[in-house]
């Protein structure tokens, strides 16, 4: 067996890489990269089998680079991937890798006979904000990517690309937060760590365990174990289960322990955002699991093995810790990604995005014990509700379709119905039950005609928006005529709300009023 693996030099896939290369039904992997510097690095960590590596010097922005890296494979594994906060600081990086990238991959397959089978990694970043009204998620859910969120943008679109391309067997991995050796110490650099709403439901995954998946999928496939009616052909959410199910206060509280530290000792309550973020528990990741067996690891497991392998954080525990915030916390508040940074030299299009206008900003309590705390129980207009039963008893939204409906039982009945919902209509009259993966042409509620497969539709949760064409998100119109969007937006967001979120050529936030 021979594969390609892109992305190799990011959290995820170096794990992958660490754990494939050991594997005796793999002969060879080719792996593309961008620079000899992070070969060297790589090649330090591996310890046997390098003669099983290929290295191609290039990018997945050229089509060319991937033609080489691709031939003769039996698979690729498209990992690559401009995360936050790189994404924020070089946007023009992140459309290359994940949304132009994600285009090529497929273009280059779709001429290559035979086709290598595509795993493709996307993001839970696509379905947006979540908070305690609907903490629960399922692939099938609306994607309300949050504004200005260029990450998760690029990654859907890369994901459409994927489920419209003619790549003949493939498969979708919606991968959720991770947990990677040095994740403290690279968000401790950026503004990036304020984005974390503290009320927002998390699920978290280790790099490990992806990598564990990654490695099952090839040895099941390998085995003739897997066809399109159990994996091949759908999309998964990749999370690790109820012991990694928190909440964004608590992943900083857990991290913050290994110093004999918690949130409040670095935290004000005012630091961080109170919406806009992405974040959900799976009430579906079983599915993935269920077929390969890969959640072993715990979010409490990390944080014990992360301070058993770097022991300087053990003697961060007898710095008092109002000198740590001051040179820790403090000065990553004045960094342009921070909220406090977008506060202060009044961003106007943030603060409405993340707060909902300083008023809300202002009115933030100072006391953490005033603070409303999802993990107490305590929702944001005063209501009560046991934590501990909503975050073990999954919930479910209106999808005004069945999820659970075998694809080849799908109805036109089925399509109108969802296409309604939404506020648009079904335009293509001759569907035949079943046919899901047959293009066909829809109308968005504002009248503008787009093609789509029904199972990217009704499986997948894509609906088409500006979003998909332009840096700009009009959910606060939108919503007010898609029963779908509603069953989501209107927990975050104000029905009287009325903005229209967009990044200019050089990206710059900004926002529009919509009449």
């Amino acid at each position: 067996m021979k594969i390609c693996l892109l992305g190799s030099t990011g959290n995820m896939g170096e794990s992958v890489l660490l754990e494939l290369i050991n594997e005796e039904i793999i002969d060879s992997i080719n792996l593309l990269v961008r620079s000899e510097k992070k070969v060297k690095a790589l090649l330090k960590k591996i310890k046997s089998n390098k003669e099983k590596l290929n290295f191609i010097y290039g990018s997945v922005g050229k089509i060319e680079d991937l033609e080489l890296a691709f031939k003769d494979c039996d698979y690729v594994i498209n990992m690559a991937a401009v995360i936050p906060p790189g994404s924020d600081k070089n946007p023009k990086s992140a459309i290359i890798a994940n949304e132009i990238g994600a285009k090529n991959v497929c273009e280059v397959i779709e001429k290559m006979n035979p086709q290598p089978k595509l795993i493709h990694t996307s993001t839970m970043g696509i379905y947006g904000d979540r908070n305690y009204l609907h903490p629960w998620g399922e692939v099938g859910d609306p994607l309300l990517i949050s504004p200005f969120d260029l990450y998760a943008v690029t990654k859907m679109r890369g994901e459409f690309t994927v489920l419209e391309s003619n790549v003949k067997t493939f498969a979708v991995i919606r991968q959720t937060a991770m947990l990677y050796d040095n994740l403290l110490m690279k968000n401790v650099s950026d503004g990036l760590m304020f984005h974390t709403c503290f009320n927002s439901p998390l699920e978290w995954a280790t790099a490990h365990d992806s990598a564990i998946l990654i490695r099952n999928i090839l040895r099941r496939d390998n085995k003739g174990e897997l066809n399109n009616s159990n994996f091949w052909g759908q999309t998964f959410n990749l999370a690790g289960g109820l012991k990694n199910r928190v909440t964004g206060y608590e992943t900083l509280d857990l991290g913050f322990r290994i110093i004999g530290a918690s949130v409040h000792d670095f935290f004000d309550t005012n630091y961080n955002s109170l919406r806009n973020f992405h974040g959900m528990w799976f009430s579906d990741c079983d599915k993935l699991n269920d077929l390969f067996n890969y959640q072993n690891d715990t979010i409490e497991g990390f944080w014990a093995h992360v301070l058993d392998t770097h022991k300087y954080f053990k003697l961060a525990r007898i710095v008092p810790k109002k000198l740590l915030k001051c040179f820790v916390t403090k000065p990553l508040l004045k960094d342009d990604n921070a909220p406090m940074y977008w506060v202060n030299h009044n961003d106007e299009a943030r603060i409405y995005a993340y707060f909902n206008g300083m008023d809300k900003y202002n009115a933030i309590p100072k006391d953490w014990n005033e603070f409303k705390l999802t993990i107490r129980g305590e929702g944001l207009n005063g209501e009560k509700f046991d934590y501990d039963e909503i975050r073990k008893t999954p919930t479910h939204i209106n999808h005004y379709f069945d999820l659970n409906k075998k694809r080849e039982d799908v109805t036109i009945e089925d399509l109108i119905k969802v296409a309604e919902a939404h506020g648009g209509k079904l335009i293509t009259k001759d569907f035949k039950t079943g046919d899901v993966y047959r293009k066909l042409e829809w109308e968005t509620q504002d009248g503008e005609r787009f093609t789509a497969r029904a199972n990217t539709i009704l499986y997948n949760g894509h609906w088409y928006n500006i979003s998909y064409k332009e840096y700009a998100w009009d959910f606060d119109r939108l919503a007010k005529k898609d029963k779908i969007y509603q069953e989501i937006w209107y927990d975050a967001h104000e029905k009287d709300e009325n903005k229209f979120y967009y990044y200019d050529e050089n990206f710059k936030a900004h926002y529009d009023i919509v009449k």
